[in-house]
């Protein structure tokens, strides 16, 4: 069995104003493997966003805990990277400017990094373009460069916070095939949060559905497609893919009602 990188046990979260306390997730409990892509759907508001912040250390849980086992055998934090729903790219700097911003920021501006910083805008096309400001380039190139981005600084985990939701249906379909071309090849753990099924399925080693608010995991549905090439674009003709959209479909309509 793959090591996990991380794990989540019992996590509970309320959030509290003067008046009230609304409960948005309780005891949260799964695991992510080393090296594994995961989905999580669920209905609308019921803390899927709320859960990638918390497993980023922006918001601590009100109850559980959450264990990383890093390949050192340390149980530190591990270097995460997450990618939200817009590119948040700086119109002020150029494509490669923000792509190497983290690696400023964080004082590891190596040349090793740079070099790798170009390797990925050569191998994703977006070298030639490295020169222009982000409102020359397509919603999808935005995406890659903000991807390049969030990998330059070496994270052991992605967080992908609906990262194609701004895109149109045609260049959502192509990118998100990109983007998890490049996650697998770089081997990277990654947690996708999506309201799109076939894109779990099509994208995901394994998709977690959680219940309304207060969310709890209502069930792990492991993704096994027979494919004739491996791309994620390939796996929505894979024989499977119903099945799984149907299973997934009925999970959450469940759910409404």
């Amino acid at each position: 069995m793959p090591e996990s990188l991380l794990q989540l046990k019992n996590i509970s979260y309320s959030y509290h104003s003067l008046q009230t306390e609304t409960p948005a997730l309780y005891q949260i409990s799964f695991h992510i493997d080393v090296g594994e892509f995961v989905a999580i759907v669920g209905p609308s508001g019921c803390g899927k966003s709320t859960l990638l912040s918390i497993i980023a250390g922006l918001l601590s849980p009100e109850e559980g805990t959450i264990v990383f086992h890093n390949p050192d055998g340390s149980l530190s934090y591990p270097k995460i990277g997450y990618m939200l729903q817009r590119d948040h790219l700086f119109e002020w700097r150029s494509v490669y400017q923000n792509a190497i911003l983290g690696l400023e920021i964080n004082k590891k501006l190596t040349q090793e990094n740079i070099d790798r910083v170009l390797t990925l805008m050569k191998d994703y096309d977006l070298y030639r373009f490295k020169d222009k400001k982000p409102s020359e380039l397509s919603g999808g190139m935005k995406q890659r460069a903000a991807l390049i981005r969030t990998l330059a600084l070496n994270p052991q985990l992605l967080l992908l916070d609906e990262p194609f939701s701004a895109l149109d249906y045609q260049t959502r379909l192509t990118v998100s095939a990109d983007i998890c071309n490049i996650i697998r090849k770089s081997g990277k753990t990654a947690l996708l949060i999506t309201h799109d099924l076939s894109e779990a399925i099509s994208l995901a080693d394994r998709v977690i559905i959680l219940s309304k608010r207060p969310a709890t995991v209502k069930c792990e549905v492991p993704i096994r497609l027979t494919l004739p090439d491996d791309s994620s674009l390939a796996a929505r003709n894979a024989p499977e893919f119903q099945y799984y959209f149907n299973l997934l479909w009925e999970a959450l309509s469940d759910e409404k009602k």
